[in-house]
């Protein structure tokens, strides 16, 4: 038995995939999900959900959100998703060095507010990248 995996954002849904094992990143840490897993409602950080099937990984770079499960059925429900194989590498890799330059450099609340999003979106983005490199 496996788990039918779907993400869901206001611009794309990805098809239905199944899978033996997912980690999500939760508003309390991360979260893994085996089938039969107790049902579930989670709100999801700005993060990286691994998903493995069979003994390959596969890992998206997720923007806030939810995850709904139940039954075997994974919903993720998020701002913004990519999968790993649709991120440039090496302009994640930039993007998160910029994105850590801005993060130090940042001086009033307003500007550090700003640049921590971006440096986590960055993070999460060149985590996926290097999850299945």
């Amino acid at each position: 038995m496996t788990l039918e995996v779907t993400i869901s954002t206001p611009e794309k849904t990805y098809p239905a995939t199944q899978a033996d094992e997912i980690i999500l990143s939760t508003n309390s840490g991360q979260m893994g999900v085996l089938t039969d897993h107790a049902p579930v409602i989670t709100g999801l950080d700005v993060g990286v959900m691994l998903m493995r099937q069979q003994r390959e990984w596969k890992s998206f770079a997720l923007n806030t959100g939810y995850a709904f499960i139940k039954e075997n059925r994974v919903l993720v429900q998020v701002t913004d998703a990519e999968a790993a194989s649709e991120i440039n590498a090496t302009e994640a890799e930039q993007a998160y060095e910029k994105a850590l330059r801005d993060n130090e450099n940042a001086s009033d609340t307003k500007q550090k507010l700003e640049a921590k999003i971006v440096l986590k979106r960055a993070k999460a983005r060149f985590q996926a990248v290097q999850a299945v490199a």
